[in-house]
């Protein structure tokens, strides 16, 4: 085979095949019936048969033609899907989005997929779990889309957009001397071995998360070092020391933990999306759309909620 087939010699071919007559054939592709011809007797060279047989009666399809016809069309049927498919992705309508997150934050991410699911039904979302510094890794990798990261050191290569802001306290076992209240002083705690994750999961992470400590004069040191928030919870319930914890990881509580304000100016955590900067791809900001819009939402509610400012989480529209 000296030639190759292209798309026109399909469609020529399917348009005579359906009519069975070179004239109308010619009338629905809007060219020159000669020209017609001459283009089936080309693709008739190139696949080395007859596709019809013709006489001055009648046009009908030959064997070689009648097995040609629906594979002709099927191809051109899945070139048409496949276009449309290319299209959907390059507008953001389907493809796949990888949304890595710290388990801190399911809930947010939790509201924002689910926005994100009703507009674009059609992408696959990815989801991948880890510490903050692991987040960032995966973005600047590109193995991530979307990152959810909390109290992020800045990057010149990543932007960062604030999604909210929640307090610090305290979460202890309830047999603990301090839980008859519900509020602490961070120093009643020094004496308490303190379960954490490890700094190495985000220096600037750890270092907020402490502060309150570092406040009342205490020397962090982790007894515990755990890789997530619910298993740092399950030891405080088991009675293997305290922690400080965002409240949003606080309230839904296992037997055996109690969570209690701290005292003086609350410390707060700052979680927020992160992309890589410069990302303009249709996907990625169809999932930043999503997010503004939860965001615009929850901060609408909350201020209607508490009729101003207070001590429960703010959400913060960028």
């Amino acid at each position: 085979m000296d030639q190759r087939i292209e798309l026109r010699h399909l469609r020529y071919f399917l348009a005579v095949a359906e009519e069975l007559h070179f004239g109308r054939a010619a009338q629905r592709l809007n060219i020159a019936q000669p020209a017609l011809s001459q283009q089936i007797r080309q693709l008739e060279k190139i696949v080395g048969v007859e596709l019809f047989r013709r006489t001055s009666r009648s046009v009908r399809l030959t064997d070689a033609g009648a097995t040609f016809q629906p594979r002709a069309r099927d191809l051109l049927g899945r070139l048409a899907a496949d276009v449309d498919e290319a299209g959907r992705v390059g507008r953001g309508e389907a493809g796949r989005l990888d949304v890595a997150f710290i388990t801190s934050a399911t809930a947010i991410v939790s509201e924002r997929l689910r926005e994100f699911s009703r507009c674009r039904p059609d992408v696959q979302v990815k989801l991948h779990d880890g510490f903050t510094v692991d987040v960032l890794a995966a973005l600047e990798r590109g193995t991530a889309d979307i990152g959810i990261v909390r109290d992020a050191e800045k990057r010149d290569d990543i932007d960062l957009s604030l999604l909210t802001t929640e307090r610090f306290v305290a979460v202890i076992p309830t047999d603990h001397p301090a839980a008859r209240a519900d509020h602490v002083a961070a120093k009643a705690l020094a004496a308490d071995p303190l379960i954490l994750f490890p700094r190495s999961a985000g220096a600037q992470a750890f270092d907020v998360n402490t502060q309150p400590l570092r406040d009342a004069g205490i020397d962090v040191q982790v007894a515990q070092e755990c890789s997530n928030w619910h298993t740092i919870i399950m030891f405080v319930a088991a009675g293997l020391g305290v922690t400080i914890a965002p409240y949003s990881v606080t309230t839904l509580l296992p037997a055996g933990a109690q969570r209690l304000e701290l005292d003086g100016p609350p410390t707060m955590s700052r979680i927020f999306m992160a992309t890589r900067r410069g990302d303009n791809r249709p996907l990625v900001q169809a999932f930043i759309a999503a997010s503004e819009s939860v965001t615009g939402r929850g901060h609408d509610r909350t201020t209607r909620a508490r009729g101003g400012a207070g001590s429960q989480p703010v959400l913060r529209r960028r």
